[in-house]
């Protein structure tokens, strides 16, 4: 049967779908336990979350469902060229960036560079909840914080976009690894070399990791239905993990506007780059994105993101949704289901006639 594989086993789940961990404030306890419910594996991106808002969104997810879901961070979540920012640059890059907020009307945030990693933290709560699974972007924790997920029984599960990173992984001994495709949307989680150096392809990716590696293979990148998930599959991912098909539902926590752009528009443009965060990431091609190329110096991850918080804010007020970032993967060709539990189902049953 195609959904018994080594990540069903190994999650105690009854589909190998997972719900991909979107962070920033996407995820909700609603749309993880649609997915556990359904059978499937919910996630929750809590990166940009204290200790004590993962400790309540927590209890949420007990709340609203008894099945096995996952929690995600960020091991790497301040660039470390922050330390020691020169001021001076800091002023000079805000200014490139300036005509945006001329054009809104709204002033340059006061920025600081003191940004203190949160993840030692945010293990320490993630241990509390106990999740079956911790996943992990942007690198690999420390081998204390692997050993006591395995004392606790909390499986891992790490991403790679090369198959160095994944080599890595499974020296860290990690569960299970995501495969992280080019055509997914959202950050791009590169750590052994810049992302820009790390474009490989989900199929390119999935045949080279099961052609090298021993730990089981979750597919991640373009994928958004049955035809995608039979394909990854046939190529030996044990799984598939889908994002922006479950972020346009009901449940996510996106933007309205932003769900409504991409139902309404089937195959959208989409970039990768770091204009609006610091980082690289896939997102709707915007105004910000096509006049900040990649030549474009950019504030170190998260103080990128902060100089643009109040810029998103303003152009939501105005009606500029060609100054927002709109995070979305490369195939959004046949996105229409707008219930996660309704999205789980058409999965399940267009996947077991395909196989």
């Amino acid at each position: 049967m195609w959904n018994s594989t080594k990540i069903t086993q190994l999650l105690g789940i009854e589909y190998p779908i997972l719900q991909g961990p979107m962070g920033g404030g996407f995820s909700t306890a609603a749309l993880l336990a649609a997915v556990s419910n359904s059978g499937g594996l919910g996630s929750y991106g809590a990166y940009t979350l204290t200790p004590d808002e993962i400790r309540a969104a927590g209890k949420e997810i007990k709340l609203a469902t008894s099945k096995s879901y996952n929690i995600n961070l960020w091991v790497n979540d301040v660039d470390q060229s922050l330390q020691n920012y020169d001021p001076e640059k800091l002023e000079k890059i805000k200014l490139l960036f300036k005509p945006y907020f001329d054009e809104l009307g709204i002033p340059l945030p006061a920025l600081s560079s003191d940004i203190p990693s949160k993840f030692e933290k945010q293990v320490e709560v993630l241990f509390e909840i106990k999740p079956a699974v911790f996943s992990f972007i942007f690198g690999i924790p420390s081998k204390e914080i692997l050993l006591e997920s395995r004392k606790l029984g909390i499986k891992t599960i790490g991403a790679a976009t090369t198959l160095e990173e994944a080599l890595a992984l499974e020296d860290a001994e990690v569960d299970a690894i995501i495969a992280a495709g080019f055509e997914a949307g959202g950050h791009r989680p590169s750590f052994l070399k810049p992302a820009q150096d790390s474009f490989t392809g989900l199929f390119t990716l999935v045949q080279q990791l099961k052609a090298k590696t021993k730990t089981p293979i979750i597919a991640a990148g373009g994928i958004i239905d049955a035809k995608g998930i039979k394909a990854a599959m046939t190529l030996g991912a044990d799984a598939v993990q889908l994002g922006t098909a479950f972020m346009v539902t009901d449940e996510s926590a996106a933007l309205p506007i932003h769900k409504e752009i991409l139902f309404q528009n089937p195959n959208i443009l989409t970039t990768v780059s770091k204009s609006l965060t610091g980082r690289m990431g896939r997102m709707i091609c915007n105004k910000i994105s096509d006049t900040a190329t990649f030549e474009t110096e950019v504030l170190p991850f998260p103080l990128q993101t902060k100089l643009m918080a109040p810029l998103k804010v303003a152009a939501l007020a105005q009606g500029r949704t060609d100054l927002i970032n709109l995070w979305s993967g490369q195939n959004t060709s046949s996105l229409k289901h707008h219930k996660a539990d309704e999205l789980m189902q058409a999965l399940i049953t267009e996947t077991v006639a395909l196989f």
